[in-house]
């Protein structure tokens, strides 16, 4: 059994997140997502327009999903050490980021295939949310 995991914080669900969350569950025969919690989307200097209990539900309801479960902090190794996962499916955002070396690296140690997936380009929550805010400041 393959077991795949990815990470996200899901705030304003849309085509993007369906579409990452589609792809991974085809390349793996179970599927963990962990979505960020509240505080961990301060790191970001953001803050989700979406309660994290509700977005956790959202992703947990999800046809591709079979296991969501929070993610308190970004240590990618940790995330490892409790789920044992095979694959780790990653936004190409983070290709060859400084930031995300060091977890790449050692879960390659770890016999961990990190799979890479096309951001969205068309469609993101910070672009749904600055639309949602010009509208409102026109009327």
């Amino acid at each position: 059994m393959i077991i795949g995991y990815t990470t996200g914080v899901f705030d304003l669900f849309h085509i993007g997140h369906l579409n990452i969350l589609k792809n991974a569950k085809g390349l793996c025969d179970k599927l963990i997502v962990g979505v960020s919690t509240d505080e961990l989307v301060l790191y970001k200097n953001k803050k989700p327009i979406i309660p994290f209990e509700e977005r956790i539900e959202i992703v947990r309801t999800c046809k591709y999903v079979d296991v969501a479960v929070p993610q308190f902090n970004m240590d990618k190794i940790e995330a490892y050490n409790r789920y044992k996962f095979d694959i780790m499916l990653v936004g190409d955002d983070w290709f060859e980021n400084p930031k995300w070396e060091h977890f790449e690296h050692a879960l390659k140690e770890r016999n961990v295939r990190i799979i890479y997936f096309p951001y969205t380009k068309t469609t993101s929550s910070t672009l749904i949310n600055n639309t949602l805010m010009l509208l409102r400041d026109q009327n």
